[in-house]
């Protein structure tokens, strides 16, 4: 019998899908592969940051597909911000690349454990000696963003400010808080995908209620 993988995209719509105006979403905890960095998303670090979490993801997916757990790797998403803490979100938007932090960021199935990630990176340092010292900055890690704030951008990544200010407007209009930086998740692959086409999920944590 043909066992079924596992795809987060298709039986966790509320986490994948978004409208194309400001929603409030609640999200559970979720384990994630994490690397952070700082600089231009077209700069070599961000490349190879992005070749070393896939290349530990990639290793999970085929332990897990050997114990009958294999799994759909999911979409990449990032958080993004400059220094200067959460109030500074507006600015954000009109820094320059080299003074962005992001942290990439790939959700793992429940089916996924510390185990499997100490032995892909294991793995993974003896396949691409080239990149031990950024494997060796990949995290496994339990993130809750509980209630969230996101909209479906359509286009460019160059064209988000409009989307990201009617985020920032319709959570101050209700009264909430951000508690937590600038997050994109992409449905849709740059490479294969035209530019017009691309979609992009922009989120924000939140702080709904008062402390």
């Amino acid at each position: 019998m043909e066992l079924t993988k596992i795809n987060l995209q298709q039986s966790d719509k509320t986490y994948y899908s978004a409208k194309k105006e400001p929603q409030l979403v609640h999200l559970d905890s979720y384990y994630y592969l994490s690397i952070s960095g700082k600089g231009d998303p077209n700069g070599e670090l961000f490349m190879k940051a992005i070749e070393g979490i896939y290349s530990i993801a990639y290793g999970i997916k085929f332990l897990c597909k050997g114990e009958d757990n294999d799994f759909t790797v999911p979409k990449m998403e990032c958080l993004w911000w400059i220094n200067g803490g959460l109030e500074n979100q507006r600015n954000f938007i009109k820094a320059k690349r080299n003074d962005w932090n992001w942290k990439i960021l790939l959700r793992m199935p429940e089916v996924v454990d510390s185990s499997h990630y100490f032995k892909a990176v294991s793995n993974a340092k003896q396949k691409k000696p080239e990149l031990i010292s950024i494997l060796e900055q990949v995290k496994f890690e339990l993130i809750n963003e509980g209630d969230c704030v996101q909209i479906l951008h359509l286009g460019s990544y160059e064209e988000e400010t409009p989307n990201i200010l009617k985020m920032i407007n319709y959570i101050q209009e209700n009264g909430w808080k951000i508690t937590n930086y600038h997050k994109e998740i992409y449905l849709t692959d740059p490479r294969k995908t035209a530019t017009e086409k691309l979609k992009t999920i922009l989120r924000y944590q939140v702080q709904t209620s008062k402390p």
